[in-house]
């Protein structure tokens, strides 16, 4: 994929549709705010820059040798969105979170769960022309249009989270929030057993 625009509407259409990176950084913004919430945008950048520099460069051409792996690894990722899942219900049953890394989503969990996302296998291997001499360049472009659609979610959890509060279900975004991951979860455990 060489051309610049189709691209960059390639991957802001990626990145904008619902997933795991995205449940997280909406649930982060709904329980502390868009201010105290912005750290898990730059897990987000790192944990997608790591995953897909790693897939491209490294983890691309083993899944070509050895094509059993691809099942295993979506099953590690459904595990760990389960725990992410069991996480936000269990440590937010008391309410939202508070600070910013001392809830159920911490910038560590972000970046953890966006090493594990699909996006970047779909990024790294079909997205991101690694075979271009000016890969750099598409990497840059990448992190530019991740950036403003990572504060997006942030602040769409943050206005959704000023919404539950103000009608007394704080609750319930984290409810929504383990149960999205959860569902992911499922998707990819589904597709790992077929």
């Amino acid at each position: 994929m060489l051309s610049p625009l189709l691209f960059g509407l390639t991957v802001a259409s990626i990145l904008a549709m619902p997933g795991p990176t995205n449940t997280l950084l909406a649930t982060g913004g709904a329980t502390v705010g868009l201010r105290r919430a912005l750290p898990l945008a730059l897990a987000e950048a790192l944990g997608y820059g790591l995953a897909i520099l790693a897939i491209g460069l490294v983890l691309a051409p083993v899944l070509e040798a050895a094509p059993r792996l691809a099942p295993a690894l979506r099953l590690v990722v459904a595990l760990y969105l389960f725990h992410l899942a069991y996480r936000l219900f269990r440590d937010n049953r008391d309410g939202m979170a508070t600070r910013a890394g001392h809830g159920p989503i911490t910038p560590r969990r972000v970046f953890v769960a966006t090493l594990m996302n699909p996006k970047a296998l779909v990024f790294a291997i079909d997205v991101i022309p690694f075979e271009a001499p000016h890969v750099v360049a598409y990497l840059l472009g990448f992190v530019a249009i991740l950036a403003p659609l990572s504060i997006g979610w942030i602040a769409l959890g943050a206005a959704l989270g000023k919404a539950a509060a103000g009608a007394g279900r704080t609750r319930l975004v984290s409810l929504i929030g383990a149960g999205v991951l959860g569902v992911f979860g499922t998707l990819l455990m589904i597709s790992a057993l077929k």
